[in-house]
């Protein structure tokens, strides 16, 4: 497997950033959170502990991404470990990416009196402008930080210098 260091790089970044703002909304701060809308916002002015708790989970899970995208700098003895670290990037890269999609599909067909969810004009414009686009960053960011290459020669030649786990 080649790696991309500049995508993994890119989504560490974004991991860190991602939980680094669950982790600040959990601990009470309010801070952009009139951006994201809807129910959303409103659990958050008076936030139920499970509420809290579930704030606090997603920004865990975020972290998750990146030790996946950290083992993916690591040369693995077993091949199968490292197939299974890229096919976990890709996936979690194109559900990123799609839910990202996704939501701004639907939040445009609510601007546009298609469908109709809970969202003000601020928020709507938040979404759409940054937090949809933000998430699609991030499956790019993890879709791309390791391609599979062709084993040449000289490939194996540079894997055996690299030490391995």
């Amino acid at each position: 497997m080649k790696r991309n260091f500049g995508f993994i790089a890119l989504g560490m970044g974004w991991s860190i950033l991602f939980a680094g703002m669950s982790f600040y909304w959990a601990m009470g701060g309010l801070l952009g959170l009139r951006s994201l809308g809807g129910s959303i916002y409103e659990l958050s002015l008076n936030p139920p502990p499970s509420f809290v708790r579930m704030v606090w989970l997603t920004g865990f899970l975020k972290l998750l991404g990146f030790v996946l995208l950290l083992a993916l700098l690591i040369r693995w003895k077993k091949p199968i470990i490292a197939k299974a670290l890229y096919f976990a990037a890709k996936i979690a890269g194109a559900f990123l990416f799609l839910y990202g999609l996704l939501n701004f599909i639907t939040i445009t067909l609510s601007a546009m009196n298609i469908l109709h969810f809970e969202l003000d004009a601020y928020a709507t414009v938040w979404r759409l402008v940054f937090w949809e686009p933000f998430w699609m960053a991030g499956g790019v960011f993890y879709f791309f930080a390791g391609t599979r290459s062709a084993q040449t020669p000289q490939s194996r030649r540079n894997e055996a210098a690299d030490p391995e786990i």
